[in-house]
């Protein structure tokens, strides 16, 4: 009878498994306490190949998103270039290399333009340009590498619901109104309010506020929920000045 009764319980257990198992998911909706590194292990995948399929560029995720697990089929083999691309994260989002890619699209850098649009398999690759077309001149795609001044800061992060907020930034935004907004408090001596900037591991962003604790090189980054704001503790981090 005891037989029995393991041998039941191991088969409700190997149904379950069946059940839950994500090999075969394509979509997944997060929830409460969910975090990119967290689903990634379940999923078999690394956090760079989950920002790369759902073309995110921070580590924040919210509840009731929903995220890309597997590549979707691209049948006019061609990719539009969007801000985040790299030749890198197409290639690997194709499953080809970065040498095909530049070889279908006669690139002779890794410089890419936001707009553009690659050639992503052999039998949609583009012509070689001409002796004089070559003489045109060729425009540079902007990144957070390339333009502005860098710093080097302390980065702390907060929420808009801490003990004294009032949820109203520095220059009026309002951000319990618009919990997804990318904003950080800064020195205005350092930085002004409005410049637009990449914090490393935070994305793109505008100074849009202050804090009586932030001065000199130090900035706060805004975070929609305390238990990420918690998450983010403090970072060295790398401040670019966008263009």
């Amino acid at each position: 009878m005891r037989k029995r009764i393991i041998a039941i319980i191991i088969m409700v257990l190997l149904s379950v498994s069946v059940v839950v198992s994500p090999s075969s998911a394509a979509l997944y909706t997060v929830k409460n306490g969910d975090t990119l590194w967290g689903i990634s292990k379940v999923y078999n995948l690394t956090v760079d190949e989950l920002q790369s399929l759902n073309d995110i560029d921070s580590i924040w995720i919210y509840p009731e998103q929903t995220l890309q697990l597997k590549n979707k089929e691209k049948p006019n083999q061609q990719h539009r270039i969007a801000k985040g691309d790299t030749l890198f994260s197409i290639a690997r989002y194709y499953h080809i290399t970065v040498a095909e890619l530049k070889k279908w699209n006669n690139l002779k850098s890794n410089l890419i333009v936001i707009g553009d649009v690659l050639a992503v398999d052999a039998s949609a690759a583009k012509e070689k340009p001409t002796i004089q077309s070559r003489k045109q001149p060729v425009s540079v795609a902007k990144s957070p590498t390339s333009t502005g001044k860098s710093y080097t800061m302390r980065a702390t992060a907060y929420t808009a619901y801490c003990a004294g907020c009032s949820g109203i930034t520095a220059n009026g935004t309002n951000i319990r109104a618009n919990p997804k907004l990318k904003v950080i408090a800064v020195d205005p001596r350092v930085i002004p309010l409005g410049t637009k900037v990449w914090v490393e591991g935070y994305g793109e962003a505008v100074a849009a506020d202050t804090g009586g604790a932030i001065k000199g090189n130090k900035i706060d980054v805004f975070i929609p929920t305390e238990g990420q704001a918690r998450q983010w503790g403090v970072k060295t981090v790398t401040v670019k000045i966008l263009e």
